[in-house]
């Protein structure tokens, strides 16, 4: 059974918390910060219903969780503040997830910001090397993970995330984490030739280094380096390549983490489509969702036929229209997503469900609209 699952929030209850929303959508893993990813403020590990939650990750079948190291650790800057601010709260989030039971913290290696990326490279490695000495005691590997390469962030290449792993000491606690929308915006083809990108991966790194998956499609153009994550299915890597990834026998046995955006017209209700990508991903959609649900996707099918509509150009164009063209997305810059949403609520097609029910079916569509 795949290990699939999404961020989940680790407010209120801690773990607990976490646990009961993974479990609303069908997660058989999950990623959690152990705190707020913005700031430095954080309660006591102890009293974060750690065993309370593992016994309800135990009756719901979600078997592994993933910690991501806060956005505001940066191991590449020049400036000794923030430096120094990074080597050691990162220390204190390593030990916390230690105290979890978590083998596997992600990390965003860093930017180098008015420097080079040489300089990040070396500034990153020495932090790192500083950051595991003084954690000798825990069991937790840091998960480099991979990068778009957007503005001056490091790590947009496998070979940059090499490099850092020569530099440090005690490398074998390194390994790496694979976010497919960065991989993507960064430039490797993995629509057309995910085989050839994991046989680079492996020349590069080594397989046997890649221990976390994120699995996001992405609104950018191969290469752009923008970082822009989709829903799955309504992005430039599509459902039939995210769904090759996730089987494929080098990353199944790995933990599958969504991060793909939460959505919505209305800002404030937007909602998260994991419960749909993670049981279409899996392949028990209809377990899940029941028989009516496979019914009102096959009226869509249908309907954006008699549209002339067809799933994969129709996402791509858009996203190539809003990329190549400042006036089209001036006039109408609403999202694939959004314009499919906004032709079924015209249509009236299903009147008598909520924006997220709707939404729910299009993300299906995209996956099994050519089976029908």
């Amino acid at each position: 059974m795949l290990k699939i699952g999404s961020h989940v929030s680790f407010s209120g209850k801690g773990l607990l918390n976490a646990a009961e929303e993974a479990a609303t959508y069908g997660s058989s893993a999950m990623m959690i910060y152990t705190g707020a990813p913005q700031n430095t403020r954080r309660k006591p590990i102890e009293d974060q219903f750690i065993e309370e939650g593992k016994a309800l990750m135990d009756k719901h079948g979600i078997v592994e969780i993933v910690v991501h190291a806060p956005y505001i650790i940066n191991l590449g800057s020049y400036k000794d503040d923030t430096y120094e601010l990074a080597v050691r709260f990162l220390q204190e989030e390593i030990r916390r997830t230690d105290y979890i039971g978590v083998k596997n913290i992600v990390l965003h290696p860093g930017a180098f910001t008015d420097k080079d990326a040489e300089y990040g490279i070396n500034r990153i490695a020495e932090g790192l090397n500083e950051v595991l000495h003084g954690v000798k005691d825990t069991n937790v590997n840091i998960a480099l993970e991979t990068m778009a390469g957007k503005g001056s962030e490091v790590g947009r290449s496998f070979e940059e995330i090499a490099a850092i792993m020569e530099k440090v000491e005690d490398n074998r606690r390194l390994v790496v984490c694979m976010d497919t929308c960065h991989i993507h915006d960064a430039g490797y083809d993995i629509v057309n030739d995910f085989d050839g990108v994991i046989e680079q991966f492996d020349r590069i790194i080594g397989l046997d280094r890649l221990a976390v998956v994120h699995l996001n499609d992405s609104k950018s153009l191969l290469g752009t380096r923008k970082d822009r994550h989709a829903p799955i299915g309504a992005g430039m890597i599509g459902y039939d390549a995210m769904q090759y990834i996730v089987n494929h026998e080098k990353i199944r046995h790995l933990p599958l983490i969504l991060e793909t955006p939460w959505i919505g017209k209305e800002k404030g209700k937007e909602r998260p489509m994991y419960e749909a990508e993670i049981a279409l991903l899996r392949g028990d959609l209809e377990s899940r969702f029941g028989r009516d649900f496979l019914e009102d996707v096959e009226r869509l099918v249908f309907f954006f036929r008699k549209q002339e509509i067809d799933r994969r150009a129709f996402v791509t164009e858009t996203w190539q229209l809003l990329k190549n063209d400042a006036k089209a997305k001036k006039a109408d810059g609403r999202e694939p997503m959004e314009r499919l949403y906004d032709m079924v609520t015209e249509a009236q097609l299903f009147a008598d469900l909520s924006e997220e029910q709707i939404n729910q079916r299009l993300i299906a569509w995209f996956a099994i609209g050519k089976q029908i």
